[in-house]
């Protein structure tokens, strides 16, 4: 019984989300002491379908029909359950991304399966197969025993470490039938911010609120941000006040994310904010005011103006960049 890995890309290109899910598949199929088959839809070439097996896939299938070129929910599901069917597979890992989060459960229905969203660590199977899990808005853990013998698990992204595996895989070209109803509504056109890190891939954030007073305040995060590689976020007061774009708003009606690293300048930590943002292995905060709720959740913090603070950091950072240079 193989394990079934669907594996994002983006344009043509494996994100790194993609390779860690991969990753934890590869484990848990290690676990389970069966095999992971690695599922692409879309036009990907074959030298990167190739680094597929590089994180732990011993059978790619590749499903590149021009009517798939561009993500469809209901499309993208059914050709999951088919290649889950033709594979044997009973396990399906999918990231746990915006697009992710619409074919689980349509998959699970199909596969008529169990399904856990979330999950940040390996199931543990001594006794039974409880998955960990994140819940109330990632304030606390689940752990969910799935007694189904299909199952649909999703990863969130930066929660598991991507490892590399010694091994090869041939590439299966894979077009199942697709029933023509998944195509009454298609998209005509995708426009992407293609300079920037985008914020649900981000190892780095760099997040800011009401306290910049302005957008015309918002370079130096930008610049801080460049500097350090990171994403540009806000809070929601700032991008319904225009300031920033909606699409940079993290938090519980937001964007929710899980960073290595997350800045907050001027930030005061509300309940909504935290909710989107308590995933990050690292959060960092800068807020004048001492009483901020965000310093509670803070593995570090500064107490200062960050009009003072902010510059300041950027000279030590690009003092730390030339030195290693």
């Amino acid at each position: 019984m193989a394990l079934l890995v669907y594996v994002e890309n983006l344009e043509g290109k494996f994100k790194k989300s993609s390779f860690e899910t991969l990753t934890y598949g590869k484990h848990l199929a290690d676990k389970l002491s069966t095999t992971v088959t690695a599922l692409s839809i879309g036009k990907v070439e074959q030298a990167e379908l190739d680094k597929l097996a590089t994180y732990g896939a011993t059978k790619i299938l590749n499903t590149s029909s021009e009517k798939l070129a561009v993500f469809n929910n209901q499309a993208y599901a059914q050709v999951i359950t088919a290649a889950a069917e033709k594979e044997s597979a009973d396990t399906v890992i999918i990231l746990n991304t915006f697009s992710g989060k619409g074919l689980a459960p349509r998959v699970a229905v199909r596969m008529k399966a169990a399904i856990v969203s979330g999950a940040i660590e390996l199931p543990d199977t001594s006794s039974g197969f409880v998955v960990k899990k994140t819940a109330y808005s990632s304030k606390a853990y689940a752990y969910v025993n799935m007694l189904s013998a299909k199952k649909v698990i999703t990863l969130i992204p930066n929660s598991y470490k991507v490892e590399e595996a010694a091994q090869t895989a041939a590439t299966e070209v894979f077009e199942p039938a697709v029933d023509e109803n998944c195509f009454k509504t298609v998209v005509k056109e995708v426009k992407r911010n293609t300079d920037k890190v985008l914020l649900p891939d981000a190892e780095f954030v760099v997040s800011a609120g009401r306290g910049l007073k302005g957008p015309e305040n918002w370079k130096m995060v930008e610049e801080l941000a460049d500097l350090l590689g990171a994403a540009t976020a806000c809070s929601k007061p700032v991008s319904d006040a225009g300031w920033r774009p909606h699409s940079e708003h993290v938090g519980q009606t937001g964007i929710a994310i899980s960073p290595n690293l997350y800045i907050a300048i001027g930030i005061s930590g509300a309940i909504q904010h935290l909710a989107g943002v308590s995933s990050s292995k690292v959060i960092v905060v800068i807020n004048k005011d001492p009483e901020a709720p965000f310093f509670k959740a803070a593995d570090y913090g500064i107490v200062g103006d960050a009009f003072e603070v902010v510059p300041k950091l950027i000279e030590e950072v690009k003092k730390l960049k030339a030195a290693n240079a």
